[in-house]
């Protein structure tokens, strides 16, 4: 584990569990969800922190796509999450991280690449800094995307709410698309993907006696998805570079030339308890 801090905020980040960054403190307040039980299991995908989605966040139809030719299988929301990722460097306040193609990487997404994750805090902000080198002598599409868990007690979602300007989304529980006139955080299951979210990020009001989340990324971040579950104690606002299944339907799907770099930044960000009043 690698534990950064910086002016009484504590973030703990896992390499070995897809440089998941698993804690994010404030004076001692708790930003993030996570279940314990499936950070310690390997054999489970990890419930909670801020899980990396490379290179498809989401689910592909059948879990395979094609790519000259060829059909490729991948799993939900693409395999950097489960991979170990190496330190390069790490400081008080920052570490950087990276993943590299493989053998078994190549299986799943047949191009040569480097992924670096820079994780730095600032004081009560927390920001992530994603690069991928196209390692490959072909055009490399990149498909990028964030799985933070907020933590917001499931008797705060009757009063939280996620900043929006989108009027349409796609609603995965119903498998359409629909209307958007407010996001309600309350039912069995919240899974919805706001397809024209142009605001370059969002403020997730955690309900009382909580801070509410300030999130900003890069504007390469296209489409934003809602997701909690009745019971639990979260709320996920995810950014995404394009909609889920984008590497078969190439809707959005950005692409990286031989030799050059993708770079985005994500920032999370709280008030300080002292300028905060509810």
């Amino acid at each position: 584990m690698v534990v950064l801090t910086d002016e009484g905020s504590r973030a703990e980040i896992v390499p070995e569990r897809g440089a998941l960054v698993s804690r994010f403190i404030v004076e001692g307040e708790p930003i993030l969800f996570l279940d314990e039980s499936t950070l310690a299991d390997p054999t489970k995908n990890v419930r909670g922190g801020i899980p990396v989605l490379f290179p498809a966040p989401g689910v592909l139809p059948g879990n395979k796509y094609t790519a000259d030719g060829r059909e490729y299988p991948m799993r939900r929301h693409g395999f950097a999450r489960d991979l170990p990722w190496e330190v390069r460097s790490q400081e008080t306040s920052r570490v950087v991280l990276a993943l590299g193609h493989s053998e078994q990487t190549l299986r799943e997404f047949p191009w040569r690449f480097e992924a670096r994750l820079a994780v730095t805090l600032l004081g009560s902000a927390l920001h992530l800094s994603f690069s991928a080198e196209n390692r490959d002598s072909r055009p490399m599409p990149l498909h990028l995307g964030y799985h933070p868990y907020f933590h917001v007690p499931q008797a705060n979602k009757v009063s939280a709410s996620v900043e929006t300007d989108a009027s349409r989304a796609w609603d995965n529980r119903k498998g359409a698309h629909v209307a958007l006139t407010g996001l309600e955080l309350t039912g069995p299951e919240v899974d919805m993907h706001l397809l024209d979210h142009s605001l370059h990020g969002t403020t997730l009001e955690r309900g009382p006696g909580l801070r509410p989340v300030e999130l900003a990324w890069s504007p390469s971040f296209t489409t934003l998805v809602v997701w909690t579950l009745e019971g639990r104690d979260f709320v996920c606002v995810e950014p995404w570079t394009a909609p889920g299944g984008a590497l078969q339907t190439h809707q959005g799907l950005l692409t990286v030339a031989p030799g050059d770099t993708f770079a985005s930044e994500f920032e999370i960000s709280v008030e300080p308890m002292a300028r905060f009043v509810r």
